[in-house]
């Protein structure tokens, strides 16, 4: 069996293989599919699951990669994403890891693909099988339920400057899925992660915004002193329950229901 990348690169599956993740999301999966014992490097971003990750050396961050300690450690495989990872690190790190798994997931169900890819390279199929017939059944309940009244929304991630998503994110396809958009200059938006200023064209667009968890790291606070600054509701949301693809994508859908009040 072969299975193919976000880049088209074909691969085969390696029941030994060492492998070092750049990606925090696809780390928390390879762990729930029992893949831990074969992690041999992970950024320090990568926290979840806590208890297991802690025994798994660690190799800088998603961007800023320590290239000889990744090296030393050998690996055979390294797992990346075209959004967490810099595209010189990685053709750095190709030089001497033969096999290099390019990711991509942009919408809700990409997960399934994904968690196929991973499961049939890492042999590891069935525990892939039975991880998308839990996301199939809970996004279909997600599906399933009565549709929320919609809501023009802007979704912040950083501030000094003031950054957002544009319409080309899986956050925004997230959001999506329980009739919530962004606003319209951000719908095609060509910068996936843009900034932006308070401008009161934009804030006559919106019905509320919701400050990120993460990557800058929101606080109630932030919410509420953001909230009288522009006269609109504003709403601290779990970051990675939107943001994050991979096993947090199934709290995810639960957590998209909790947000619309279902």
């Amino acid at each position: 069996m072969e299975w193919t990348d976000a880049l088209g690169t074909v691969h085969r599956a390696a029941a030994d293989a060492r492998i070092v993740t750049l990606v925090p999301s696809i780390t928390e999966m390879l762990c729930d599919f029992g893949l831990a014992g074969q992690l041999v490097g992970r950024t320090g971003f990568c926290i979840h699951p806590s208890e297991i990750v802690q025994d798994i050396p660690k190799v800088g961050g998603t961007k800023d990669v320590n290239i000889d300690k990744i090296r030393k450690l050998a690996p055979t495989h390294l797992v990346v994403n075209i959004d967490e990872n810099e595209k010189p690190t990685v053709e750095q790190l190709a030089e001497f890891i033969p096999h290099v798994i390019v990711t991509h997931p942009i919408a809700p169900r990409d997960n399934l693909a994904l968690a196929r890819l991973l499961g049939g390279v890492f042999c590891r199929e069935p525990e892939a099988a039975a991880w998308c017939a839990d996301f199939e059944a809970e996004y279909a309940r997600l599906r399933a339920m009565p549709a929320a009244p919609p809501r023009t929304v802007l979704y912040c991630i950083w501030q000094d400057p003031w950054m957002t998503v544009s319409g080309d994110t899986y956050i925004a396809r997230m959001l999506a899925e329980i009739g919530w958009q962004l606003p319209a200059e951000l719908q095609g938006y060509a910068i996936r992660y843009p900034e932006f200023s308070w401008a009161p064209e934009l804030l006559a667009q919106i019905d509320g915004v919701l400050l990120s968890s993460e990557p800058y790291r929101f606080t109630e606070a932030h919410a509420a002193v953001l909230a009288q600054q522009i006269g609109k509701p504003v709403q601290l949301v779990d970051g990675e329950m939107l943001s994050w693809y991979g096993s947090r994508a199934l709290q995810g859908l639960r957590y998209l229901q909790e947000l619309a009040g279902r």
